[in-house]
């Protein structure tokens, strides 16, 4: 499966940004589930997902430290690439 994502560093920390559909943060149990069939591609790394509405506009669902600090900067600074899961 392939997948658009970025790793973050940042203050200190490392993690992990996915981009989803939104029916699957609109579902907190398909969130979480979600997140956790992510963390092979991102070992030891929280995992925030992140989706987008009709206009650009983000939303990020997971560690709220994290989704609060994503929220604050421009999606046009996190750096993007696709990603392979096995």
């Amino acid at each position: 499966m392939t997948f658009q994502g970025a790793i973050i560093r940042e203050q200190g920390q490392v993690f992990a940004v996915v981009i989803v559909k939104k029916h699957i943060v609109d579902n907190s149990g398909t969130a979480a589930e979600t997140i956790r069939s992510f963390q092979p591609a991102f070992p030891g790394m929280p995992v925030v997902l992140m989706v987008q509405d009709s206009r650009g506009t983000p939303t990020y669902y997971g560690r709220r430290d994290i989704a609060r600090f994503l929220a604050s900067i421009s999606i046009s600074r996190i750096p993007w690439r696709q990603f392979t899961l096995n």
